[in-house]
């Protein structure tokens, strides 16, 4: 390669454009994080006065398809016919659980990112179990509190919507933050915003000293009604004529008599004291009336707050995770009768709810969100009816042989001091006082678990933090989900249509399958959002991004995902 010679006149230009070029990204910079609610740049005439973000806990986006023609006028249907829908959008890191998803959908980041890396993990030098939102500095207000309860964000690394948001209007929009699920509720809610949760105890929804020291009069009142007892004694029943249901899983393979999960419809909300109580409250999570509950207080929290109308002319933010399809589809599978008929029962309830918002605040005047945490593996019984190789897996023995194999090859007892799925921590310190080799004894780990009946891949501690995973997708999630402080040495991926459980009946999810990773994603809004199906592949870390677009407010921290602009008017 020849390299020209410049001249000084062309060294003037260059610096001249340059020192032009920094000047306007700086303006540009500082226009977009002071934030106007009623100036969005020329193509968009207004701010959202609400922005409102709907997650369901536990909903493949394969359900939202397989049952859309059932839907009535008003809940998915609408958003589906009124918004932008992406078919292919996916939680897209490699451990589908509760809290890792939550933490996505307004961070924006990956887990090795926002340190959020299960609902549960071990610290790596105590190997004492973390509960995702557990802080002990704050207790529940006028609730019973035990040491790993959800009551703060301590553990969420990186900053979301909410929180830059709040920055770019001087603390004063709004960000409120309900769900059955302390971790749904707190991982919406940010750093700054404020999360209610239902207590399982009491059948209260609550806050924590993290977020106040007194409630608000407008959730005093709600909770002096006791509206979680109005379901005392009702039956879940079918909603839809038995035809509708033909094209599920029969009740004998999702339900076996012999099961404990052998409860059918009718469903009867009781416990065996007679009378509202914990195990009644806790009862009510498997069914449509938490979801129910949820949409009732988020009302109240909208008019206690006046959100959507806030004096400072600035937008506010409400975010609502619906609990109870995950509990549903844990007991049942997504391909049961009961998952079906609490679909419908979801989308009868959203459209009561988005009716509501549209006379309180005007749909014109606010921006939905609506996506999920994870989707769901079928019940092994119906993989197998299905001809599928599908079966439930015991970590702790799994555990048990990798030792076993480990002291028969290296001659050391208990090189692998515990498990946390999908992560096995090894004893690199006795490994290393042995002579044995970090890299030696993770390798030795990787091929034993590789040909471990229903392990399809393993990745090591050296593998993660050097970069060397193959570049395939499954490889791209796992990376993603292993964060270099918090997680384990040696992590397994297990085969399709399994899932580590040793319940005999239900399901769970958890795995980089397109089964747990594909989640409805949806953005619904006239002033803002173009109608229609979109084939783009789209991520749940994209809402950040586009959200932030949109408010013209800085990204979240660790924000990595892209503006959806092909929706955007």
């Amino acid at each position: 390669m020849i390299l020209k010679s410049i001249s000084p006149n062309r060294h003037s230009a260059l610096r001249r454009t340059l020192l032009a070029s920094l000047t306007a990204i700086a303006l540009s910079s500082t226009v977009q994080t002071t934030f106007a609610a009623n100036e969005l740049g020329p193509s968009i005439t207004k701010a959202p006065k609400l922005v409102l973000v709907l997650v369901v806990d536990g909903l493949p986006n394969e359900q939202v398809q397989r049952y859309r023609h059932q839907f009535g006028e008003g809940g998915f249907k609408r958003l589906l016919e009124q918004g932008a829908w992406f078919g292919n959008a996916h939680q897209a890191h490699g451990v589908t659980v509760t809290a890792v998803g939550h933490a996505a959908v307004l961070s924006g980041a990956y887990p090795y990112q926002h340190g959020i890396i299960g609902n549960n993990w071990l610290d790596p030098q105590t190997l004492t179990s973390i509960y995702c939102t557990e802080d002990t500095q704050h207790t529940y207000l006028n609730e019973d509190t035990k040491a790993s309860d959800g009551t703060s964000p301590a553990n969420l690394r990186v900053s979301t919507v909410g929180d830059e948001l709040r920055y770019a209007t001087g603390n004063q929009s709004k960000v409120i933050t309900v769900s059955g699920k302390d971790r749904g509720a707190i991982l919406l809610a940010g750093k700054t915003g404020t999360a209610y949760m239902l207590m399982k105890k009491s059948g209260n929804f609550a806050s924590s000293t993290y977020y106040m020291q007194n409630y608000p009069e407008w959730r005093q009142k709600f909770v002096a009604g006791k509206p979680q007892d109005q379901f005392y004694g009702k039956q879940w029943m079918t909603l839809l004529p038995d035809a509708a249901y033909q094209g599920d899983a029969s009740d004998d393979i999702v339900a076996p008599a012999d099961t404990s999960s052998s409860k059918r419809f009718p469903y009867t909300y009781d416990s065996k004291s007679g009378k509202p109580d914990a195990e009644y409250y806790e009862k009510l999570f498997t069914g449509p009336y938490v979801d129910e509950l949820t949409l009732d207080f988020a009302r109240a929290a909208i008019d206690g707050e006046k959100l959507g109308h806030n004096p400072a002319d600035v937008t506010d933010i409400l975010g609502v995770s619906l609990s109870s399809h995950d509990y549903v589809n844990h007991t049942w599978g997504p391909e049961s009768k009961m998952s079906h008929d609490h679909l419908q029962r979801l989308d009868r309830l959203l459209a009561k709810f988005l009716n509501d918002v549209d006379k309180k605040v005007g749909l014109d005047n606010t921006l939905v969100v609506l996506t999920a945490d994870h989707g769901f593996a079928n019940v092994p019984e119906f993989s197998q009816s299905m001809k599928r190789d599908a079966y439930r897996l015991d970590g702790s023995k799994m555990l048990l042989a990798l030792n076993q194999h480990l002291q028969e090859k290296f001659g050391v007892e208990k090189l692998v001091r515990k498990w946390s799925a999908p992560h096995f921590f090894l004893n690199y310190t006795v490994a290393e006082a042995k002579g044995i080799t970090r890299t030696d004894l993770e390798n030795a780990a990787a091929r034993f678990l590789l040909s471990y009946k229903g392990v399809a891949n393993t990745f090591t501690r050296s593998q993660f933090e050097n970069g060397m995973v193959p570049n395939d997708r499954i490889s791209r999630l796992m990376q993603r989900g292993w964060n270099k402080q918090l997680s384990g040495d040696v992590s397994v991926v297990i085969k399709p249509f399994w899932y580590f459980g040793t319940t005999p009946a239900g399901t769970s999810h958890g795995s980089p399958y397109a089964y747990d990773t594909n989640v409805p994603l949806i953005f619904m809004g006239k002033p803002w959002i173009k109608a229609g199906a979109y084939s783009q592949y789209a991520e749940v870390v994209d809402i950040a991004s586009t959200l932030s677009h949109l408010l013209r407010i800085r990204m979240p921290s660790g924000a990595e995902g892209r503006v959806l602009s092909e929706t955007l008017k």
